[in-house]
C-alpha cells in the first residue's frame, strides 16, 4: 500500500490542508502546538471509526466534546478526510472520501465514498457511495471490470449513520473494494509505545505483533525466537552493538505460567529481568522488534521515536525506518530531534506551520533555498535549528 495523499478539513488545528505526493518515508516536523500529534491521530481515527463506531472514536479523540472538539474551531460543516493511494505500484488510484457531520447533536456519516480511476483521463469509477447511512456498492471484483458499464451495484441500507459502510460491507467477499480498504485500514499500525507497560511479567500466550503500547513485547520476543529464529538473531545483533555490555535477550516462561523477558550483560552470570534495564534499552528493543516484523504492517505511525534513545543512534534508527518501508509499510514519523532529521532525505520531510489557530503543510523539498543548502551538502536537522524552515523552529 502506498498513500499518494491525505486531505484534510475542519479536523482540529487542519481548517484546510494537503500532503501531496507522500512518500514511502514520511517525517513530520514542527514547532510544538503545530498539528504533528494531529495529523498522525487521522490514522488512528480513522482505524478507531472503522473497528468501533464514528462516536467512539470522535469520543476517544475529542474526549466528552466529540465532534465539536475534532471540527476545527469557529468552523461550519462536517469534518472531511480524503485519502488516495494504490494498493500496489501499478495498482490504480483509489480515493477514499469520509464527511462526518452532526445532526441534532449525534455524529453520523454525512458521506462516504470509494472510487477508482483506471487511468490518467476521464472520472473515476464509484465503488462505494454511501449518505448517511444508505447507499450503493458494486459486486464485482475491481480487476475484473473493464469498463463502466460492467458495474454491478447493490443497495444497501446501514443499521446505523454512524457506521462506516466500508465497515459493514467488508464483512461481506461479495463487496470486494470496501473488503479490501477494510483490511487495509484494520491492519495499520498506530504506534502508541509505553516503556512502563512493556516492562512488567506477561501471563503465557501468543502474540505475532507488537501491540500499540507495547505491553506484549515479552510473547512477541518469544514468537519471534521460536519462529522467526533468523529475524530474532538480527534484531539482538542490532541491540548488542547499541547497547554496551548487553550480550544476549530472551523470554523465559515460568512454571506460574508468566512470560519474563531477560537481559543478559556479559560481566554478570544472572540476566536481568526488563524491571531492572534502562528505559532506553527497552524502546530500542521494541522499536527493532517493529520494523524488523517479518510481515510489516501496510501503514505505521510513530510519534517523537527520539525519546529516551542516545542521539547517536537516531542516524541508524531512521535508516531502519527507511528499510521498514522499502519492504512495504509506508511509514509517517513525527519528531522533535534535530539528530534524526539530520538523517532524512529532502524529499521525506514535510514541516507544518500554524498561522492565525490553523495549520498549514510544507514540504521541504519544495522550498527552492532549503534545497539548495541540501545540495550544497547541508543536513535538515541543521537548517531547522538554524530557523531556515520558516515557521517550524524548534521551541
Amino acid at each position: 500500500m502506498k498513500l499518494e495523499s491525505l486531505k484534510l478539513k475542519n479536523f482540529k488545528a487542519f481548517e484546510n490542508a494537503e500532503l501531496r505526493n507522500i512518500p514511502r518515508m514520511c517525517v513530520l516536523v514542527g514547532a510544538n502546538g503545530t498539528g504533528k500529534s494531529t495529523l498522525l491521530s487521522v490514522f488512528g481515527f480513522l482505524k478507531d471509526a472503522l473497528t468501533d463506531d464514528v462516536p467512539v472514536a470522535l469520543t476517544r479523540l475529542g474526549g466528552s466534546r466529540g465532534f465539536q472538539e475534532v471540527r476545527s474551531r469557529n468552523t461550519d460543516g462536517p469534518i472531511e478526510i480524503e485519502l488516495k493511494f494504490r494498493q500496489q505500484d501499478d495498482s490504480p488510484l483509489i480515493t477514499y472520501t469520509l464527511a462526518i457531520d452532526e445532526v441534532d447533536g449525534k455524529p453520523l456519516v454525512a458521506r462516504e465514498v470509494l472510487k477508482y480511476r483506471r487511468g490518467s483521463r476521464g472520472k473515476p469509477w464509484h465503488f462505494l457511495d454511501f449518505e448517511k447511512g444508505e447507499g450503493s456498492a458494486v459486486t464485482n471484483e475491481p480487476d475484473s471490470v473493464t469498463t463502466e458499464s460492467e458495474l454491478i451495484r447493490e443497495t444497501q441500507t446501514l443499521k446505523s449513520a454512524d457506521t462506516l459502510a466500508i465497515r459493514g460491507l467488508a464483512q461481506f467477499k461479495k463487496f470486494p473494494a470496501a473488503m479490501a480498504l477494510g483490511e487495509l485500514i484494520s491492519n495499520w499500525h498506530i504506534s502508541d509505545f509505553h516503556i512502563q507497560r512493556a516492562r512488567p511479567e506477561q501471563e503465557a500466550g501468543h502474540a505475532e505483533h507488537l501491540s500499540k503500547e507495547g505491553e506484549n513485547l515479552a510473547l512477541v520476543t518469544e514468537f519471534l525466537y521460536k519462529r522467526h529464529k533468523t529475524v530474532f538473531d538480527t534484531i539482538i545483533d542490532r541491540l548488542k552493538h547499541r547497547v554496551p555490555g548487553l550480550t544476549n535477550v530472551d523470554a523465559k516462561t515460568t512454571e506460574e505460567g508468566r512470560v519474563l523477558l531477560r537481559f543478559q550483560d556479559g560481566a554478570f552470570t544472572d540476566p536481568f529481568l526488563a524491571r531492572h534495564v534502562s528505559d532506553g534499552t527497552i524502546k530500542m528493543l521494541a522499536y527493532l522488534i517493529l520494523l524488523y516484523d517479518p510481515h510489516p504492517h501496510p501503514l505505521l505511525c510513530v510519534e517523537e521515536p527520539e525519546n529516551q534513545l542516545y542521539p547517536s543512534l537516531l542516524a541508524e534508527l531512521a535508516e531502519e525506518f527507511r528499510d521498514y518501508a522499502r519492504r512495504g509499510g509506508q511509514v509517517f514519523i513525527s519528531t522533535h530531534s534535530p539528530d534524526f532529521l539530520n538523517a532524512c532525505k529532502l524529499e521525506e520531510v514535510f514541516w507544518l506551520v500554524k498561522d492565525r489557530g490553523y495549520t498549514s503543510v510544507k514540504r521541504a523539498s519544495e522550498d527552492r533555498q532549503v534545497a539548495l543548502y541540501m545540495q550544497n551538502g547541508d543536513k535538515l536537522g541543521y537548517l531547522w535549528k538554524q530557523g531556515f524552515l520558516e515557521g517550524a523552529a524548534p521551541q
